[in-house]
């Protein structure tokens, strides 16, 4: 048996289990909100390790380019969390969108200070 055909049997048992077996609904979103919290696990520990490989980069940086850099990270953060209410109208649609050029813009901004020393 190929490991294609394997994998495709397996995604259908486990599709077959959450449709017929009581409670399987209830199960998938259990995992798949243990899965989503070790995501955002790995995401916070990857960014607290690139902040000690990077602090003195950071440090270095004059405080208004470091504050753009930080307010973009913050930004960005909100952004993220809101995005399924601002998605809702269209009026959010374009707000999402305007920040999130506006961070693009300040991570580019920061960026490029970061390179000219």
């Amino acid at each position: 048996m190929s490991t294609t055909l394997r994998n495709v049997l397996i995604v259908l048992a486990l599709a077959a289990a959450v449709v017929f077996l009581p409670g399987g609904g209830t199960a998938s979103e259990t995992i798949l909100q243990a899965l989503s919290a070790l995501f955002l696990v790995a995401l916070g520990w990857f960014a607290v390790r690139l902040y000690r490989e990077r602090r003195l980069d950071l440090e270095s940086l004059p405080d208004g380019i470091r504050a753009l850099l930080y307010g973009s990270l913050g930004i960005a953060a909100l952004t993220a969390t809101a995005t399924g209410r601002l998605w809702q109208t269209g009026a959010g649609t374009l707000v999402w969108f305007a920040l999130v050029a506006l961070v693009a813009a300040g991570l580019v901004t920061s960026w490029r200070a970061w390179r000219a020393y």
